[in-house]
């Protein structure tokens, strides 16, 4: 994998030395809060409801081993609230849907000493927030996958590098994200991104990127248009400057809600992407700017060089051992995933289990990660799209041993891709933007759906779980998706059916529909547990949620929700058993 260079360390050394001044001056009065709040929040410092909150970003999902225990170090020694009703509280990591990690209770005095010791490790909150193109993200499986077509790291390693402090995108309308895979199966979830980019192969073999922009959630779930079926991987960089810049050239500023890339594209449909057409021609008729934004053979050729495959250690791969035990075997089904290479596996993390909130890892279980990436998986582990921890070259004579190690670790729930593997963001618990509590109502789904064959006989079952329309719970794209909306200061959860990420066994990529009015917070999980039930009676031999939803509509689920809140609201004597 690729590991930081000395460049990107003297960068990361002098951007942390940059935010200590910054941030001494804040502390002495010298940076008012709205003068310091654009500097602290292109580095990654948001102040949330309880604390600040701190976000690293995680290129692509990539870390090895001395990165994880710098994470847990972090958590260790300085996520920790020292003071208020919250003292104590803190030591631990959220892994995010979009390959970040967040820490809610350092305290900002602290935070210049956390930048210098993330910047030793490579890492950084470098435009993990503020206006600014953010962290790329890309399929987990990069790189190992056997139905990839071309491997998308270098790339995403070369757009990094263009996109991070590029001086014209600092302050665009809003936030910015792009998305990266080679696979056909997107695992990306490319078309709910500002830009989706998805490497292939035209007829003469030549690589090349399919380009989606103006997709989105948020108040006005937009899936992104196709604009362009192939540019060739060298123009790519143009092709996005032309891109960024005509959003940034007339995109909405005037009004918060619609200051997003999406907005611009409905609005103007082929008109944009003719602008773009003509920004892009420009830039390459440019001498002084056009061959810069052209990316070059040797500059490719180095970045794949970094992302080598590790040949000594896949050369010890031998075939798997044998077993019987049927706990192993579920989990063998279900964690683990095909590989490029052969007598190799890919092994998923669980980070879903009661008592947790979805994608916490304490400080603890960062160490045990980075011990069992060393042990198991030649250094490497990645962080998945669905808030999980993947260990990308576990060799398949490993993987009993591995089994036991990650069960001690209770990571080794055999879930992924069914109910309990949902996804959900941190909520009212601690985001100051969220209208309701998110972990309470995931902490639910765990504790109630503890046996394995009721989750295999419910099938493969996307739940998402967001506390506000800012979606980070990507709660737009789940087969089950649960919105916390606030109505007259209460938590209320409104519940959506259909909606899917547009990986091939979901199908094309759409929003869920909304099923009726919100549910009180007593009573979304009967209604969940409502519309499981509904499927269960409704569902034709091996169809999945996703398909009986598409195939009978939302009013026999509608029905059942209904007789939940109907319930709710009888007088105690009507509702006795």
């Amino acid at each position: 994998m690729k590991h930081p260079s000395e460049a990107d360390l003297i960068l990361l050394r002098q951007r942390a030395a940059q935010f200590r001044d910054q941030l001494q001056r804040h502390l002495r009065g010298e940076l008012s809060a709205d003068d310091f709040k654009p500097l602290r929040l292109q580095n990654g410092w948001y102040l949330q409801r309880h604390a600040p909150m701190l976000r690293v970003a995680i290129p692509y999902g990539e870390l090895n081993s001395r990165q994880l225990r710098t994470l847990a170090r972090v958590a260790r020694e300085f996520d920790r609230a020292t003071d208020g009703p919250h003292a104590g509280r803190g030591g631990y990591g959220h892994f995010t849907t979009r390959q970040n990690i967040q820490f809610n209770w350092i305290p900002l005095e602290r935070a210049a000493d956390v930048m210098d010791v993330l910047a030793e490790a490579g890492l950084h909150g470098i435009q993990t927030s503020g206006n600014c193109i953010r962290n790329i993200t890309s399929d987990a499986l990069a790189g190992i996958a056997p139905d990839e077509e071309v491997d998308p790291r270098p790339y995403c390693e070369l757009l990094r590098r263009w996109s991070t402090l590029h001086p014209e995108f600092a302050y665009l309308p809003r936030k910015f994200k792009i998305a990266v895979t080679g696979s056909p199966d997107d695992r990306a979830a490319l078309a709910w991104h500002d830009i989706g980019l998805q490497l292939h192969r035209n007829a003469e073999g030549a690589v090349g990127f399919r380009v989606r922009a103006g997709g989105g959630m948020g108040r006005t779930p937009l899936i992104a248009p196709v604009l362009a079926e192939f540019v060739p991987w060298a123009e790519i960089v143009r092709f996005l400057e032309a891109i960024v810049r005509i959003y940034n050239l007339y995109g909405r500023r005037d009004n918060l809600y619609k200051a997003r890339l999406k907005i611009l594209v409905k609005a103007e449909g082929q008109a944009f992407i003719d602008a773009v057409r003509t920004e892009y021609e420009a830039l390459r008729r440019d001498d002084a700017l056009g061959p810069a934004l052209r990316l070059r053979e040797q500059d490719l050729a180095a970045e794949a060089a970094r992302f080598e495959p590790p040949h000594d250690w896949i050369a010890s791969a031998a075939i798997e051992e044998t077993r019987s035990d049927p706990a192993y075997v579920r989990w063998r089904a279900r964690q683990v995933h095909a590989h490029r290479w052969p007598n190799m596996a890919a092994v998923t993390l669980s980070l879903k289990r009661p008592g947790w909130a979805p994608g916490d890892v304490s400080a603890e279980q960062l160490d045990a990660v980075a011990d069992l990436a060393e042990r198991f998986s030649a250094g490497q582990a990645r962080v998945t799209h669905e808030q999980n921890l993947l260990l990308p070259w576990v060799r398949l004579q490993d993987l009993p041993q591995l089994w036991q190690a990650a069960r001690a670790l209770g990571m080794a729930q055999p879930h992924r891709g069914l109910l309990t593997d949902l996804i959900a963001c941190p909520g009212g618990d601690l985001c100051a933007l969220a209208n309701a509590r998110t972990t309470p109502i995931a902490l639910q789904v765990l504790q109630r759906y503890q046996d394995p064959d009721e989750l295999e006989a419910l099938g493969d079952l996307a739940l998402h779980i967001s506390g506000c329309m800012n979606s980070c719970g990507h709660h737009h794209s789940g087969h089950i998706g649960i919105l916390g909306v606030d109505k007259d200061g209460q938590e209320w959860y409104q519940l959506t059916l259909g909606g899917s990420d547009g990986q091939t066994r979901h199908g094309p990529p759409r929003p869920g529909r909304v099923v009726g009015p919100a549910f009180a917070a007593d009573e979304i999980a009967d209604a969940l547990q409502a519309v499981l039930d509904t499927y269960l009676a409704l569902r034709q031999p091996h169809e999945r949620l996703l398909d009986t939803v598409q195939r009978v509509g939302l009013a026999p689920f509608r029905a059942a929700t209904d007789a939940v809140r109907q319930r709710s609201a009888a007088p105690l004597e009507e509702v006795a058993p």
